[in-house]
């Protein structure tokens, strides 16, 4: 499979400046909480339970003796527009040290504009600082049948946030698994969602810019 098959791609540029945490990011005593808000690709559509790169997480964080409680409040098909309406409640309710959005893929899919997809995202990396939270963005990239043109603009939306709001940003988050010579075993027979094996790829690309990010401890 190459990536004219896959609907869902994601890039990202490189990691920018990290925000100090806040006091008051989670409930004294309580394990610093990790808030993923994202679509299918976060949502292990397809998959196990607790074979997700989200899953996979939380194993690497008790491996790296980092206390930290992952939720995980992704919903498959969500758009940015989704992610934004749902995300005050969350904030609320697990005041995060850390909230990764993994978001966009959709909106492109459905044709919706980009500023409004930008509008959306800088609206909840905002939120996400404003309620104490450092945050972590995933860029995202269309099949090259969108054409270079689009594609480029669709990935400057991440680019140009992470720059402005000085945010995280992981650089590809498909990598490995995407662009690979060996991408068709990395996918569902959808040719749209990666599958189990390429969890741990996933995982690999997000941890080495969100290990930084992490409380002490």
């Amino acid at each position: 499979m190459n990536r004219r098959d896959c609907n869902a791609t994601v890039l990202a540029a490189a990691a920018l400046a990290y925000l100090p945490f806040r006091a008051g990011a989670a409930e004294p005593g309580s394990a610093p909480v990790i808030l993923v808000v994202g679509d299918s690709l976060s949502a292990e559509y397809g998959l196990a339970r607790g074979t997700g790169w989200v899953a996979l997480l939380e194993r690497r964080l008790q491996e790296a003796r980092r206390t930290a409680r992952v939720v995980n409040a992704s919903v498959s098909g969500d758009t940015t527009a989704g992610g934004r309406s749902r995300l005050a409640p969350l904030l609320e309710r697990h005041r995060p040290a850390l909230v990764v959005l993994e978001l966009g893929g959709n909106d492109a899919l459905r044709g919706l504009p980009l500023k409004t997809t930008r509008d959306n995202l800088r609206a909840m990396i905002r939120a996400s600082r404003d309620a104490g939270a450092r945050v972590l963005l995933l860029g995202m990239d269309m099949p090259p049948n969108y054409g270079e043109r689009y594609r480029a603009q669709f990935r400057a939306v991440y680019a140009d946030l992470a720059r402005e709001e000085k945010v995280a940003l992981v650089p590809f988050f498909l990598t490995g698994v995407a662009d690979g010579p060996q991408a068709a075993a990395l996918f569902q027979d959808d040719r749209i969602h990666p599958n189990e094996r390429a969890q741990p790829i996933l995982l690999d690309n997000v941890w080495p810019v969100m290990r930084p990010l992490l409380p002490k401890g």
